[in-house]
């Protein structure tokens, strides 16, 4: 198994076993990691999870979207088929602060 870190979030890869995992954490007003960087064709699995309120994930340049609900682990499957830089964002209003709330994914 090879560990591999995005931001400041573990990924962990089990060769031959299916596609990574990158868990993205959500609260009030931030995504951890804030930058995640993946290869073009390789599928990835997103596991998001929250703690404050509802909160959406949503990466529009890939059509990628769900809602962040404290307490429950949602997963997302995503395998880039481009390259370049996208911004990922909570786009369901969360209070004030919500405007910052984006990071930003690298497809190389």
């Amino acid at each position: 198994m090879t560990v591999l870190a995005a931001g400041a979030a573990l990924a962990c890869v089990a060769h031959g076993e299916g596609p990574t995992v990158i868990r993205v954490h959500a609260r009030k007003f931030t995504f951890t990691p804030d930058k995640i960087t993946l290869k073009r064709g390789v599928p990835v699995v997103l596991e998001l999870t929250g703690q404050d309120i509802l909160m959406g994930f949503s990466i529009p340049d890939f059509n990628v979207r769900a809602d962040v609900v404290p307490g429950q682990t949602v997963r997302l499957a995503l395998t880039p088929d481009k390259t370049g830089t996208f911004d990922f964002l909570c786009d369901i209003f969360c209070g004030s602060g919500h405007e910052t709330m984006n990071g930003t994914l690298t497809v190389t």
